[in-house]
């Protein structure tokens, strides 16, 4: 939830800051009249107390996101991969989700017609939800090359982490194009 509100935060910043920015070249390369800048620099300044408030206001928070964003950058928020956590009587195992996609691509690989995989895995309550992208060969069934995906990555990634599988969903992309075979011909 931070994260979101730190996002939506910066690219509101940017945004200010970027309008802010284009407005000052246009200004300074002459793009606005010397006359309407003396007078928003004069209502800034010691015009109306809404204006000024207004002024300050801006000027305030953007001084507060400048800080924020500032402390934000020293901290570096941890850089630590995302993990799954087991505690065992000896300790406790920390295994990345990273490992977790490259078991499963392993394993979809031994799959016969299955070709240029990529995975993502995402932990929920129940178990592991891992999503498998493919190529099919095209020699074979989808159905069932899909399925056989889902039963060998289910089997593989449980049986090596210890982690329980709650769902393997296969999205077949595309038929991958095999390279046609030319014969030549010896007259």
């Amino acid at each position: 939830m931070i994260r979101a509100v730190d996002k939506l935060l910066l690219f509101l910043f940017s945004l200010t800051v970027g309008v802010l920015a284009v407005a000052a070249i246009v200004a300074a390369s002459g793009g606005v009249p010397a006359a309407w800048l003396e007078n928003a620099a004069g209502l800034a300044a010691g015009g109306s107390g809404a204006v000024q408030t207004t002024v300050i206001v801006i000027a305030a928070l953007l001084l507060l996101l400048s800080v924020r964003f500032f402390i934000l950058s020293i901290k570096g928020g941890g850089s630590v991969p995302p993990s799954i956590n087991q505690r065992t009587e000896l300790g406790d195992i920390r295994i990345s989700l990273e490992t977790v996609e490259n078991l499963s691509l392993k394993a979809a690989s031994r799959v016969r017609g299955a070709k240029d995989l990529k995975a993502r895995v995402r932990v929920a309550e129940s178990g592991l939800v891992i999503m498998i992208r493919a190529f099919a060969d095209g020699e074979g069934s989808i159905p069932a090359l899909s399925e056989e995906i889902q039963r060998t990555v289910a089997a593989h990634v449980e049986e090596t982490t210890g982690i329980p599988v709650a769902e393997v969903s296969v999205f077949i992309a595309n038929v991958a194009h095999s390279p046609a075979t030319f014969k030549s011909r010896v007259e």
